[in-house]
């Protein structure tokens, strides 16, 4: 009993709830055989995508704050990708660096103005992003003349970024479970996760304290738009092109994940690996659902059912979490 209770006080208890009631209702009512499901690629490949850019957005609203920008800096990684090396033939290396610079540049640009301004960060991220979907498309037009470029990548640049392990798995899933990895061991292991709880508990505190608040902020700006940017450089790799549309699913998609994943939406609560299986669950539902009898466009009624839940779960957790006292030692 005292293990399950440990348990439900954990950030990501609700996320782990959550996908088992989800498993367990496609199992009941739509007949699905876990076989199929677990071993399909459809919904894990959907997965990774989705998690490379829900961890760093996560962890911003762990921090108080929200990126919306990464709808716009999807497509603006692939299009700078294959802009570089595809229409104009440079080496792949150069389509890279140029879609995570600037990925750096528009996560720089958030950060700045966050910290600089009292504007909300929800409203400074809907500015970069109608503004990077404007730059995007002007600069595709009037560069190439289209709004889709071609791209063929070389062997290496396939190997890392665009090839398909296990039969039809992408390689961005063993990027996704190398960054959750990463993320994980410097959020919960270092006194950088302790930093950037505190700045969701309460941002003047964490000031007085010491914490570099304005550059941690910063450069959790920086790396929500560089992961979005980079999953939009492999997605161009892996495809052999880049379009201008495509990424504005990406924001929905994502809040959700993050909070069923157990961040609260008012920062200061949350984990990695909430994130992690935060992001599985959701794809379960949205993708699993071609796996049972059931009616494709009951998926949103399911996505919205399971984050009322995990919203509901998320807060009568926190308030077990913090009225967790440990048993003192008994007196000899």
């Amino acid at each position: 009993m005292d293990v399950f209770t440990a348990f439900l006080r954990r950030p990501a208890a609700a996320s782990i709830l959550s996908l088992v009631g989800v498993l367990v209702f496609y199992v009941v009512f739509g007949s699905v055989d876990l076989r199929n499901l677990i071993g399909a690629a459809s919904w894990v490949n959907f997965a990774a995508n989705l998690g490379i850019v829900a961890l760093p957005v996560g962890l911003l609203m762990i921090a108080g704050e929200i990126d919306i920008s990464i709808g716009a800096m999807i497509p603006a990684g692939s299009m700078a990708t294959a802009i570089l090396s595809g229409y104009y033939g440079l080496p792949i290396w150069v389509g890279m660096a140029g879609a995570l610079a600037l990925g750096v540049a528009v996560g720089l640009v958030n950060g700045v103005l966050a910290v600089s301004t009292t504007v909300p960060s929800l409203i400074i991220t809907l500015g970069t992003l109608v503004g990077m979907q404007g730059v995007v498309l002007s600069a595709s037009v009037l560069l190439t003349g289209n709004a889709s470029v071609s791209l063929t990548a070389p062997a290496w640049a396939k190997f890392l970024f665009g090839h398909l392990i296990f039969g039809s798995h992408q390689v961005i899933i063993v990027w996704w479970l190398m960054l959750t990895a990463i993320f994980a061991f410097a959020v919960h292991k270092t006194r950088y996760g302790n930093w950037i709880f505190a700045l969701g508990g309460d941002k003047v505190s964490a000031r007085n304290a010491g914490i570099p608040t304005r550059w941690l902020t910063i450069i959790l700006f920086i790396l929500s738009a560089t992961c979005a940017s980079f999953v939009g450089m492999c997605q161009a790799i892996q495809f052999n092109s880049a379009q201008v549309s495509g990424g504005m699913g990406y924001i929905f998609n994502t809040i959700v994940s993050v909070v069923v994943g157990g961040v609260l939406l008012t920062g200061g609560l949350g984990s990695v690996f909430g994130i992690f299986f935060g992001t599985l669950t959701f794809a379960v539902v949205n993708e699993g659902i071609y796996f049972t009898h059931i009616n494709r466009n009951w998926s949103n009624l399911i996505i919205g059912v399971v984050l009322l839940v995990a919203v509901a779960m998320n807060e009568n957790f926190r308030k077990l979490a913090l009225s967790y006292r440990p048993r003192k030692p008994a007196k000899a």
